[in-house]
């Protein structure tokens, strides 16, 4: 128990402190600490008593003198006692712990002070990798703890290195210096945890988010935006890295492997193709493809031919990827995990190899190509006489973009049947309940490092021609699996919520309040009726090179025209559901936040302008509107003095946007 005039030691945030006891209650001591201040001290946290008392009644000048002098010994002596030697004294003995002064007497020998004591004291707390002191005794550690806690010890010299380099050459990053790796060997590795809290924050699972952190705050870096802007500056991302992409883990590349299976498949002659009796050669038709201007990789094609008895003969051919793939092949596993390919502004990723979407499996003109013709004879009044599908060997004679396709489809004898018969397919469709909500498409392009949005018209004839014989196709698909009582791939959609169209034309207004009311288009391995399309069943196989359910389909059919019967059973159309929905859905996510990035970064240009919308919801509290500049949909409180309704054109201004940071307000 203390008594009055010793000097105590304590910790006060980590660091040793003397004080001399004046009064002594039992659990607490009152003292006058070497700072010169008075205090209540619990007597639980004293760690040392001297032996020797001292005056209680010297002035205060003597008691902080006396308390400074023997911290200063005592701070002395605890930097030269030799641990490691007492430790290797002290392992060797068959004990775990010592009092404090026996210890202190291997360094000191048999005449210990106070001094000594409280300095051997000190050097333990200062150094913890051999001793650890506990309830008034020193234990003494392991060798094994020993090495544990140099290993420990080390991590954390080296965390502070990291920390302190790392957030110098952030900083000289962001302030436009070049960093090689030769000067910062931990640069590619920062940076890719960097990259990876970037996506994910404290979610992220391929860095130390804590040790990121601290290397941001220690760089300045402490904005939402600073870790992109750092990358970004590092070249590790681009001005307009596609941030939504990274975060789906939408597979972007291919493996070594892939791209090696996908080199070996090679380009088959048209003998090869034709040594299946059951392939039909169609080389001599006039079959042509009708894309966009960009497009390379070709999986349709058509051509029309009257007949005698005024019906038209219309083939659909579509890439027969089924001639190179099976289901267990690599290829078509990577396909299902990426489900599609997905077209940005700025680039593809393709579904498949480009040495097999835009190369092999592609229909480009004058070359050789296997695949699934859909024979489709029409009446005059555009009504389905008999269909059939058929393999077979094509060779594309023209590659038209869907400008090239407009502007002949008058001249053109092919062009001209195909637009009176998509006449026909549509008003039909339309009759039987189709929904025809044919906005115009938002293209985003660049100029001199500005966005540029524009917005062109969807249902040109070209594009109708397309659109209704890939519809035509896809219906035929469909009712050939019925027929065939196979399991398959449907697409189905219920009926709206609420009808506000019908027929083939309707305003952009009415289009887009209708979209508000569309059910969720459904995908079944039975037929379903597709009320968006009026078709009593549906499904696609008209996109092999681009769509994996396409391809699916694709082989299911295939082996069944191929007298090969039933390819995938009803488990296997059922597990591809599920694989499919789960895929699609992460990268139609991908698309669409892509576009919304590319539509503000366009509004950001447009902060403080007045821009056109049409209403499309008033509720109680919000209004929905469409921005007609680029059909995007953005939301607004109601305004009490100007009463809207669904369908009125107003003007909003656009207050504030940041596409990084995924913002817009927009205001009236």
């Amino acid at each position: 128990m203390p008594a009055l005039g010793s000097i105590v030691e304590y910790l006060d945030g980590g660091r040793f402190v003397c004080g001399l006891v004046l009064q002594n209650s039992g659990n607490r001591l009152r003292l006058f600490n070497q700072n010169g201040r008075e205090m209540l001290l619990p007597v639980s946290r004293v760690l040392t008593v001297s032996k020797q008392k001292h005056l209680t009644g010297s002035s205060r000048e003597d008691r902080i003198a006396l308390l400074k002098e023997a911290a200063e010994r005592r701070a002395a002596l605890s930097d030269s006692i030799p641990l490691e030697e007492i430790w290797e004294l002290a392992s060797a003995e068959d004990q775990a712990s010592f009092p404090a002064d026996f210890l202190a007497e291997l360094s000191f020998g048999e005449r210990l002070s106070d001094d000594h004591s409280a300095a051997f004291l000190r050097a333990v707390f200062a150094d913890r990798l051999f001793f650890k002191y506990k309830n008034e005794m020193v234990s003494v550690h392991s060798p094994e703890q020993v090495e544990q806690l140099r290993l420990q010890r080390q991590k954390e010299l080296e965390r502070e290195a990291l920390l302190h380099t790392g957030a110098a050459n952030l900083q000289a990053i962001m302030q436009g210096r070049s960093i090689s790796a030769e000067e910062w060997p931990e640069r590619e590795q920062i940076l890719a945890w960097i990259a990876d809290f970037a996506l994910f924050g404290s979610d992220a699972v391929d860095c130390d988010v804590e040790l990121v952190r601290l290397l941001l705050k220690n760089a300045g870096l402490t904005r939402p935006s600073d870790p992109y802007q750092l990358l970004v500056q590092a070249g590790v991302w681009d001005r307009d890295e596609n941030i939504a992409l990274l975060q789906a883990g939408q597979p972007v590349d291919f493996a070594p492997e892939l791209l090696d299976h996908a080199t070996a498949i090679r380009e088959p002659s048209a003998e090869e193709l034709l040594a299946d009796p059951k392939r039909k050669d169609f080389r001599k038709l006039d079959i042509f493809t009708i894309d966009g201007a960009s497009t390379r990789d070709y999986d349709d094609a058509l051509h029309v031919e009257p007949q005698d008895d005024g019906s038209l003969l219309v083939g659909i051919h579509v890439s027969d990827v089924s001639y190179f793939l099976n289901p267990k092949d690599p290829l078509f596993t990577e396909s299902l995990e990426r489900a599609t390919s997905l077209y940005f502004p700025e680039g593809q990723v393709p579904m498949m190899p480009r040495e097999l979407s835009q190369g092999v499996f592609s229909l480009i003109k004058d070359r050789v190509r296997p695949a699934v013709s859909f024979l489709v004879k029409m009446s005059p009044d555009g009504e389905i006489l008999s269909s059939k599908i058929v393999l077979s060997v094509i060779q594309v004679r023209r590659q038209l973009s869907y400008t090239e396709a407009d502007r002949m489809v008058d001249e053109d004898s092919s062009l001209r049947l195909l637009n009176q018969l998509q006449l026909q397919l549509r008003q039909k469709r339309a009759e039987r309940g189709a929904l025809l909500l044919s906005l115009p498409d938002v293209t985003v392009s660049f100029e001199n490092s500005r966005v540029l949005v524009a917005l062109s018209p969807s249902d040109t004839p070209s594009r109708n021609i397309v659109a209704e014989c890939m519809i035509l196709a896809n219906g035929i698909a469909a009712d050939f699996l019925a027929a065939q009582e196979a399991p398959g791939l449907f697409r189905s959609q219920p009926p709206p919520k609420k009808r506000l169209i019908s027929g083939v034309q309707n305003s952009l207004a009415d289009i887009a309040c209708q979209r508000r009311f569309l059910s969720r288009g459904e995908l079944t391995i039975n037929p379903k009726p597709h009320s968006g399309l009026g078709l009593n069943c549906y499904t696609t196989v008209t996109s092999p090179i681009r769509r994996v359910l396409d391809t699916a389909v694709q082989l299911q059919i295939a082996n069944l025209i191929s007298g090969k019967g039933v390819l995938f059973s009803a488990d296997e159309c059922r597990k591809f559901v599920g694989i499919i929905q789960e895929k699609l859905s992460r990268a139609n996510k991908v698309r669409q936040q892509r576009h919304r990035y590319w539509i503000l970064r366009w509004l950001e240009e447009q902060v403080g302008r007045s821009l056109p919308a049409l209403v499309v919801n008033s509720g109680p509290q919000r209004v929905s509107a469409l921005l007609l500049d680029c059909l995007f949909d953005v939301d607004l409180p109601v305004n009490p003095s100007l009463r809207s309704e669904p369908g009125d054109g107003i003007r909003v201004r656009i207050a504030k946007v940041d596409a990084l940071e995924n913002i817009l307000r927009v205001e009236w």
